[in-house]
Parts: structure tokens; sequence; C-alpha cells
């Protein structure tokens, strides 16, 4: 965007002189128009005054879940497997873990992670497994994460059979008693029409 000098005072309280000044230093740039007007780049003022903040380089994001506080030693076992993995490749690492039922449509730290992404700050998502990151809807999530050009790691491809089964009735009990408060919930404000 170019910018008159009299609309840089406006935006920014510099004074054309000052802005002549910086030209004459060779810190500043004007465009000249086919009448021979100044023209500033908003991009270069910006700059100029610090106000363009540096975007932080994208990281990688190392992303742990268990089901139920039952589970707190895997967490902890799940994030060392995954910290190990990120350090034996030299990469520079945050990590993100929760405890929330893989069927959780309010899971805060996974929308922090879908977030980090959307402002393309992560440059790779590194799980244990793929129901690490979603019970149901892996595949979207996968698809959301690469259409943004960031890599989906998974480090194992399956869990054990155990363990799968037992979270996955956890998670099935979770999905009906959500449902069943829903139900009886919206039911328990309801007049009877015979009242």
């Amino acid at each position: 965007m170019l910018l008159t000098a009299q609309k840089v005072r406006e935006l920014y309280g510099i004074h054309r002189n000052t802005l002549l000044n910086w030209e004459k230093q060779g810190i500043l740039k004007s465009l000249r128009t086919p009448g021979g007007k100044r023209r500033y780049r908003k991009e270069d003022i910006e700059k100029l005054l610090g106000m363009l903040e540096e975007k932080p380089k994208p990281k990688v994001v190392l992303y742990a879940r268990v089901s139920t506080k039952k589970q707190e030693e895997y967490l902890k076992n799940q994030i060392r497997r995954l910290e190990d993995f990120a350090k034996s490749k030299g990469w520079n690492y945050e990590v993100i873990s929760e405890i929330a039922s893989g069927v959780n449509e309010n899971r805060r730290q996974l929308k922090k992670l879908l977030n980090m992404v959307k402002r393309g700050e992560v440059e790779k998502v590194v799980i244990e497994y793929p129901d690490r990151l979603a019970r149901f809807g892996y595949e979207y999530l996968k698809f959301f994460f690469e259409s943004l050009g960031v890599e989906l790691i998974v480090l194992n491809g399956e869990e054990n059979e155990e363990d799968r089964t037992k979270e996955l009735a956890e998670d099935l009990i979770a999905i009906v008693t959500s449902f069943a408060a829903r139900v009886y919930g919206s039911r328990g404000g309801k007049k009877s029409a015979k009242s």
C-alpha cells in the first residue's frame, strides 16, 4: 500500500521533513508518481518504526493425549517417547498434552494446536498414534494440517489392542453419557401439554 506524506503523518505522526531526512540518509525510499509526487510503502514505514514483528519461526509440536486421569503415567511415557524422537532429529519443539476423551469436541489443547497451525506457527506435528489426535475424524485433521503446509508425523501406526479397546470403551461411555445428558436435560425444562 502506498501512502502520501500527509497520510504517513496522520497514521504515524511522522513529519514530511523526517521522511525527507530518512530518504537522504538512505534508510527509506520513496516511489514517484508520473506527476513526480512522493509515495511511501506502508510496509517500509512500519518496518522502520519496528511495528512489524518478526513472525516466529514455525516449530515442531509434540501432541500427546490420554482419556482419563488414571492414564497419567501413560501420558508421561507418551511425552517422553515423543521427546526422544524429536531430540534424535535435533528439533526444537513444544509439547502440548491433555487429559481428555478422543471424542470430546472441546479439547482446549487441541484447539490451541489448531490455532497455532492456522497462524502458520507450526512446521510439523508429531503424535504417537493417529487416535491420540482424534478418535474419529483423524483424516480431516490430517487434511487440514497438510493443506496449510504442516507435516503430520505418526510414530506408530496402531496402538496395542488392549489399550485401544479399553480407551474406545471409555470414549463410548462418554458419548452415551453426553447424549443422555442432552436428551434428559432438554426434557427437564419442558412443561407437559396437559398442564
